[in-house]
């Protein structure tokens, strides 16, 4: 059986458990539908919320990014679990206190603003749309590499499959989905990284494999890795080249981003109480843990397997025979393109270029010693895939990572999914625009939604492959959340003074700004040389949250405080447990947080 029929059986066996949960879970209220309920057990939440978490950036482009940025990458690795702790330690426990259905929810009932809410709306939808055009970049990179389907159609095969299991279960059917998602997820992230931490370091642990010797030698893998890179040109593996400050605003930005994430925020909504809330903070922590601490391994041995297999390689074109060229080469005690290679080359993220004609692949470096211009241009997103070929690993290893990169980008898809549709058909049409909607009209318009939103999804996806590396396209929404939304809620738990004035004025400075930025320097012309104090798109978020928190608190202080009910409200849902109904901070729809002492 060889590699295509194990990664056919995988992916099919794992839609099809999708599909069958969200049959099982089918939504039969608006309650079920966006919260699940609210009755999910911490541990299952913790499960769901690490696979929501974990998209296609976190799968498929992190290892990517650290194993050609070298420390450079690690903001990533530094930013999102930054930010996954300050959300679940200073937000989470108070939003599922104050017991709204959506983040938007929560933005119209704190500052008592129809206004308000419809700006966070337009927020949430900006970030949600964002973040989902790189998940769907990630659905398409997996099934373009295995399965031979042209990167576009994959996109609308798991959209499809996102259909069937959002729509049907609703937040009910995403979450025990989520679980599933999850197991197929760790597995098919550590049993390679397993496997090739034993060739490479002779260590069966990736997190001890990255600090060993190289198997055999005398040297540190990170020490043999730096010596490989520089020696063709390239900056130390242990090295970067971005400033200090720009590291600094990345971070920031994923970090705080994060904390504003409206699909991270509502899975806190899905258990029974505060308390159930930070357990299954914890619990998430520790099953996100699992993955974060194996992606630098496998960032560093997908750079030195890249390095070794590739370079110095004769290449052999599509129109000779693989098998009987690739002998002549070894006879010839030359070193063959490997098979992976031309597999990967057939969907153009890798590239190859004979710029000396001499057939032989140079991959070098800006520095490069010898003076060769390098002549390999890899996609970064395509390394935890092709890792376990480049290994020579058995196929159906490589049948469980592909399926496990699915799981990733759908996971969160579906996720993003229903905050879109819960935005639309809850804080749209039934809180704003039709406030007399009943619960059977309003489900419809939710199922309804999710199903636009998954047609809109598809087509940013396949825009999303003009613009880099998934992590990179998700970073534009963490900015964009950073800078509009972590605001509005840090001042509106924490500061009973901050006001509807303050909070729509903050909502809009940190959008437009942060998204005019981001378009300026990558669809309108600019250039590095002219970046804010140094700063990228990527972490121009972070600089822009400070300029939002500082305008928000200037406006609410010129103008009238919030009316003594939402004060009140605020003061309340800081202490678990004493949280009473509040008259004109209710909005008109009670909370269902008005539960017992714990």
């Amino acid at each position: 059986m060889d590699q295509t029929f194990w990664t056919y059986l995988f992916v099919g066996l794992s839609f099809a458990t999708y599909v069958g949960i969200a049959i099982w879970a089918r939504a039969g209220s608006t309650n079920d539908f966006y919260v699940a309920g609210h009755d999910v057990h911490p541990v299952v939440n913790g499960m769901a919320t690490a696979a929501d978490w974990m998209s296609a950036a976190s799968f498929l482009s992190m290892a990517g990014l650290i194993a050609f940025l070298g420390y450079g990458g690690s903001v990533y690795l530094m930013g999102w679990t930054g930010g996954y702790v300050l959300l679940a330690l200073l937000l989470a426990p108070f939003l599922r206190e104050f017991g709204k259905f959506t983040v938007p929810d929560f933005v119209g009932d704190r500052y008592y603003s129809t206004f308000a809410r419809i700006v966070a709306v337009v927020c949430t939808l900006f970030v949600s749309f964002t973040y989902i055009a790189g998940q769907m970049k990630g659905v398409g990179v997996a099934f373009s590499g295995f399965l031979g389907v042209p990167f576009d159609i994959g996109i609308w095969i798991g959209m499809a499959i996102v259909f069937v299991y959002a729509t049907f279960g609703g937040m009910k059917g995403v979450t025990y989905t989520q679980v599933a998602q999850y197991c197929v997820m760790i597995f098919a992230y550590t049993v390679p990284a397993i496997f090739i931490s034993l060739i490479i370091t002779d260590n069966p642990i990736p997190q001890l494999g990255f600090i060993s010797n190289a198997a055999g030698e005398d040297i540190s893998m990170l020490e043999k890795l730096n010596t490989v890179v520089t020696d063709l040109g390239f900056a130390a593996y242990t090295e970067t080249d971005k400033s200090m400050f720009d590291v600094f605003a990345i971070t920031g930005a994923l970090m705080f981003g994060t904390a504003g994430l409206p699909h991270v925020i509502v899975r806190f909504f899905t258990v029974s109480s505060a308390k159930a809330a930070r357990v299954s903070a914890g619990w998430a922590l520790f099953f996100i843990a699992l993955l974060y601490t194996t992606a630098p391994a496998v960032g560093a041995f997908a750079r030195l397997n890249f390095v070794q297999t590739v370079n110095e390689a004769t290449y052999i074109s599509d129109d000779e025979d693989y098998a009987s060229r690739a002998a002549e080469i070894e006879a010839a005690g030359g070193k063959p393109v490997p098979e992976w290679y031309k597999d990967w080359e057939k969907t153009d993220l890798l590239q190859y270029e004979d710029k000396n004609g001499d057939g032989i692949m140079q991959y070098r470096g800006p520095a490069a010693p010898d003076g060769l211009e390098n002549e390999v241009t890899p996609n970064r997103d395509i390394f935890v895939l092709a890792n376990p070929q480049i290994a020579k690993l058995p196929g159906w290893v490589i049948g469980l990572v592909v399926a496990g990169g699915l799981a990733a980008a759908l996971s969160t898809a579906a996720g993003l999914l229903m905050v879109i549709s819960s935005a639309v058909s809850h804080d749209l049409c039934r809180r704003t625009l039709f406030k007399n909607m009943d619960d059977k009209t309003e489900l419809r318009v939710a199922r309804l939604a999710a199903a636009a939103a998954v047609f809109a999804a598809g087509l940013l996806g396949i825009s999303a492959d003009k613009l880099g590396f998934v992590a990179q396209v998700v970073a534009f929404a963490f900015g964009l959340a950073a800078a509009s939304l972590f605001p509005i809620i840090f001042l509106g738990i924490f500061w009973t003074r901050m006001n509807r004035e303050g909070a729509i004025t903050a909502m809009l400075v940190g959008l437009v700004t942060t998204f005019s930025y981001i378009y300026y320097f990558k669809f309108g012309g600019g250039t590095p040389d002219q970046y804010f104090l140094g700063v990228s798109p990527e972490g121009i978020g972070f600089v822009v949250m400070f300029l939002s928190l500082i305008v928000g608190a200037v406006v609410s202080l010129i103008t009238p405080p919030p009316p003594q009910d939402v004060i009140d409200l605020v003061e309340d849902i800081r202490v678990p447990g004493t949280r009473k109904p509040h008259g004109s901070a209710e909005g008109g729809i009670a909370p269902d947080a008005l539960h017992p002492a714990e």
